[in-house]
């Protein structure tokens, strides 16, 4: 039986401005995307009978055709006429419902996992195009990294890797429905957006305070009025040393920028025992160039 195990990586935005609502309802975007080396635990068995199974750690998640993963499984099955069964043991860490595109990053890890299991020598730009299928941040999560992302968040542009540094992430022990916090962002009389071509200028020279000067994300009024716990963390992780602390996409998980790991430890230990904090993580960002056809960059292990 063959077998790989995938580690599919979070994101955060390090910029996020909504710039306009189309006619089809979707909202036109303008992000700075960034992987994060937080990840979930992805395995994946080839099984002789052709069924799907999957397993997850957490009982509320769905294990049928309404997760992502078995999505995809049964997207690339149906595509490449793979008559062979799949079984799935998903392990979460990445808060779920938290901003940080844990579902579609599981989904871009499945459709990899596909690719090398049944040896479809299909390139990134393939899996890319598959993942449109499944939601708009899933080829963003096949190609990771820092990255521009316009249109309807299907337009993407590599930029250069963002400067390294420390990063601590804290969800609140509550979950924004991305609907909601969209139909609250149209009901606004005014809207702030965050200087994203500085930002992009501040990372291509490497300048870690400019591109903390420069985050931003006008979606986070809109949560943080319905969460004030929101402001709350990002105030305390700020007096506890971050250059800029900020809520990731929709929200509610919001993410701090440390100049080193140390220090993003050092305040994680101030969050560990706070009343309405879920999760709390440190970790960095990831960046990978040079991606090929062996995929290294997804962190897999082939037995």
């Amino acid at each position: 039986m063959e077998r790989i195990v995938l580690r599919p990586l979070a994101k955060v935005n390090l910029g996020l401005d909504v710039v306009g609502k189309r006619e089809d309802g979707y909202h036109e975007v303008r992000m700075v995307m960034q992987t994060l080396n937080l990840h979930d635990h992805l395995v994946m068995e080839v099984l002789q009978e052709d069924v799907i199974t999957m397993k997850t750690n957490l009982p509320y998640l769905p294990v049928n055709d309404n997760n992502l993963v078995v999505k995809a499984v049964k997207l690339m099955k149906e595509k490449y006429h793979i008559t062979k069964g799949v079984r799935i043991n998903l392990k979460k860490v990445i808060p779920v419902a938290g901003g940080m595109a844990g579902g579609s990053s599981n989904a871009a890890a499945a459709l990899l996992g596909m690719n090398l299991l049944f040896e479809l020598h299909l390139r990134t730009g393939d899996l890319m195009k598959l993942g449109e299928q499944l939601g708009a941040d899933v080829p963003y999560c096949v190609l990771r990294g820092t990255v521009l992302a316009e249109g309807i968040g299907e337009k993407l542009t590599t930029l250069p890797p963002a400067p390294k540094c420390g990063v601590l992430v804290v969800k609140p022990s509550v979950s924004a429905s991305t609907k909601k916090v969209y139909e609250a962002f149209d009901d606004q009389e005014e809207v702030k957006h965050p200087l994203i071509d500085e930002l992009i200028n501040a990372i291509e020279q490497g300048d870690l305070h400019e591109m903390c000067k420069y985050m931003g994300n006008n979606l986070e009024p809109v949560t943080m009025a319905k969460y004030p716990i929101i402001q709350t963390i990002i105030d305390k992780m700020e007096r506890e040393g971050a250059l800029r602390a900020m809520m990731s996409g929709s929200g509610p998980t919001v993410f701090g920028i440390f100049e080193d790991l140390e220090k993003a430890k050092g305040a994680g230990e101030q969050f560990a025992h706070m009343k309405g904090v879920g999760q709390v993580h440190v970790t960095s960002f990831y960046n990978v160039r040079g991606r090929g056809k062996n995929y290294g960059d997804f962190k897999t292990n082939r037995k």
